[in-house]
Parts: structure tokens; sequence; C-alpha cells
């Protein structure tokens, strides 16, 4: 079986901020410890990404999720943003009372968006690279079925061709190869 290093790629070759890397080794990790995969678990501690195409298909799957949930609160705290803007639209008379907790907490609520946003770019990076890496190996893996599956074929066939053709024999009582 080859080595853990031969199906790994560096996370630092994968064209991410350091930033990035950390998400990803730690979702990596995440991802690995759903699927109790040791594998891609080690790979994540030794800051390498797994080339297998079950790891990949994983690590996408909880980006996806991770994703999805990141939207849902990005949508909530736009909810809220909306919801403050309007009671301080409301509270029109007792807005200098009120002012300068609700700029701040929707100061707050922007910022949060803001962090989500970057970090739903970060992991959509992370996830495209994924889904990229998935797809190779996917295609790698068919092309090995394809080419394994018609050397075997190839090879039975050329192994019936001896047994039909004679062969002249040398002056050793060996046949000749081709």
């Amino acid at each position: 079986m080859p080595s853990t290093e031969v199906n790994t790629v560096e996370d630092t070759q994968l064209g991410l901020t350091d930033e990035e890397i950390a998400l990803l080794r730690y979702h990596q990790a995440q991802a690995a410890g759903s699927s109790s995969s040791r594998a891609a678990s080690r790979a994540s501690s030794q800051g390498r990404l797994l080339l297998d195409s079950t790891s990949l298909a994983t690590l996408s799957r909880h980006l996806d999720r991770l994703m999805q949930q990141i939207q849902v609160r990005i949508e909530y705290l736009s909810e809220q943003s909306s919801i403050v803007t309007m009671q301080q639209y409301d509270r029109a008379g007792n807005i200098v009372d009120n002012a300068d907790a609700e700029i701040a907490r929707f100061q707050d609520i922007m910022s949060q968006i803001d962090e989500l946003e970057v970090d739903f770019d970060r992991i959509a990076h992370i996830r495209d690279i994924v889904r990229d890496y998935r797809y190779r190996v996917e295609q790698l893996e068919r092309e090995l079925e394809h080419s394994s599956s018609r050397r075997a074929h190839d090879g039975h066939r050329h192994h019936h061709s001896h047994r039909h053709h004679g062969h002249a024999q040398t002056a050793t009582g060996r046949r000749h190869r081709h």
C-alpha cells in the first residue's frame, strides 16, 4: 500500500493564506473526526491534505454544511440589522436616549456580518480547492481502473496468442520472446 505521504499534498502548497490554512486544518480534523478517518486526521495534524476521493468528499460535504450554517447566520444577522433599523426609525422620538446603544448594536451586527462573509469566502475558496483535488483524484482513479482493466484484458489476449502460434526454438531450447 502506498504511504500516506504519496497520497497527500502539503496544505501550504494549495495557494491558501495562513488563515485559510488554519481553517483548512481545523475543518479537515473536524470532518475526519466525524467520519472516524484516522488517515485524514493524521494528514491534517501533519499539515497535509489527504488525496483520496472519500476523504475529499467528506471534507467537501463538511465545508458545504459549514457554508450553509454561515449563510443562515448571515441571514439572521441581516434580519436583526433590519429590525434594529426599523426600531431606530420607529423610535424617532426617543432617538437621543437610545441612539448610542442602537448604533453600537448595529455596528456590532455589521461587524459580525463582515467577519462571517470573510469566513464564508475563505471556506468557499478552500471548498473549491478541495473539489478540484477531489475531481482530479476521481479522474485518476477512473483512469487507473480503465488502464488496469485494459492491461488485464490485453495481457489475457497476449497470453493466449503464445499458445496458438508456434515459435521457433533456439539452440538452447528456449522460445524467442517478442
